[in-house]
Protein backbone atom coordinates (compact mmCIF):
# COMPACT_ATOMS: atom_id res chain seq x y z
CA UNK A 1 0.00 0.00 0.00
CA UNK A 2 1.62 3.14 -1.08
CA UNK A 3 -0.13 6.21 0.66
CA UNK A 4 0.69 10.00 1.43
CA UNK A 5 3.15 11.38 4.50
CA UNK A 6 -0.65 13.67 5.69
CA UNK A 7 -2.52 10.56 5.09
CA UNK A 8 -0.11 8.68 7.06
CA UNK A 9 0.08 11.28 9.94
CA UNK A 10 -4.04 11.09 10.40
CA UNK A 11 -4.45 7.63 10.27
CA UNK A 12 -0.80 6.76 11.82
CA UNK A 13 -2.33 4.67 15.06
CA UNK A 14 -4.90 2.68 13.26
CA UNK A 15 -2.36 1.91 10.26
CA UNK A 16 -0.08 0.71 13.02
CA UNK A 17 -2.43 -1.78 13.92
CA UNK A 18 -3.55 -2.94 10.44
CA UNK A 19 0.46 -3.65 9.68
CA UNK A 20 0.75 -6.00 12.80
CA UNK A 21 -2.73 -7.61 11.89
CA UNK A 22 -1.84 -7.85 7.85
CA UNK A 23 1.97 -8.22 7.63
CA UNK A 24 1.26 -5.86 4.85
CA UNK A 25 3.88 -2.79 4.78
CA UNK A 26 2.94 0.71 3.74
CA UNK A 27 5.20 2.94 1.95
CA UNK A 28 5.07 6.26 2.95
CA UNK A 29 5.39 9.12 0.17
CA UNK A 30 6.44 12.77 0.32
CA UNK A 31 5.54 15.21 -2.70
CA UNK A 32 5.06 11.99 -4.99
CA UNK A 33 8.37 10.55 -3.42
CA UNK A 34 8.64 7.28 -1.29
CA UNK A 35 10.59 8.49 2.40
CA UNK A 36 9.47 5.65 4.86
CA UNK A 37 8.56 2.44 4.79
CA UNK A 38 6.04 0.82 7.67
CA UNK A 39 6.84 -3.03 8.32
CA UNK A 40 5.42 -4.96 10.21
CA UNK A 41 8.28 -6.01 13.13
CA UNK A 42 9.41 -10.10 13.00
CA UNK A 43 8.58 -12.31 15.53
CA UNK A 44 11.39 -14.28 15.75
CA UNK A 45 13.89 -12.97 18.30
CA UNK A 46 17.14 -11.82 17.23
CA UNK A 47 20.47 -14.70 17.57
CA UNK A 48 22.10 -14.11 20.56
CA UNK A 49 25.92 -14.80 20.93
CA UNK A 50 25.10 -17.82 23.22
CA UNK A 51 23.69 -20.53 21.58
CA UNK A 52 23.61 -19.31 18.14
CA UNK A 53 25.29 -22.38 17.15
CA UNK A 54 22.90 -24.64 18.90
CA UNK A 55 21.58 -28.00 17.06
CA UNK A 56 24.40 -27.24 14.22
CA UNK A 57 27.04 -30.08 14.97
CA UNK A 58 26.96 -33.37 15.15
CA UNK A 59 28.89 -35.88 17.79
CA UNK A 60 30.15 -39.01 15.66
CA UNK A 61 31.43 -41.85 18.07
CA UNK A 62 32.75 -41.24 21.12
CA UNK A 63 33.81 -38.68 22.59
CA UNK A 64 34.66 -39.35 26.16
CA UNK A 65 36.75 -42.96 26.15
CA UNK A 66 40.38 -42.55 25.57
CA UNK A 67 41.95 -43.49 21.81
CA UNK A 68 43.87 -46.17 21.67
CA UNK A 69 46.72 -45.18 19.49
CA UNK A 70 50.21 -43.23 19.89
CA UNK A 71 50.88 -40.28 18.59
CA UNK A 72 53.54 -39.15 16.64
CA UNK A 73 54.66 -35.84 18.01
CA UNK A 74 58.29 -35.61 16.54
CA UNK A 75 56.95 -34.06 13.00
Amino acid sequence: MIMSAAKFKSECLALMDKVSKTREEIIITKRGKSVAKLVPLQSNPPLTLFGCLKGTAVILGDVVSPIDTEWDVSA
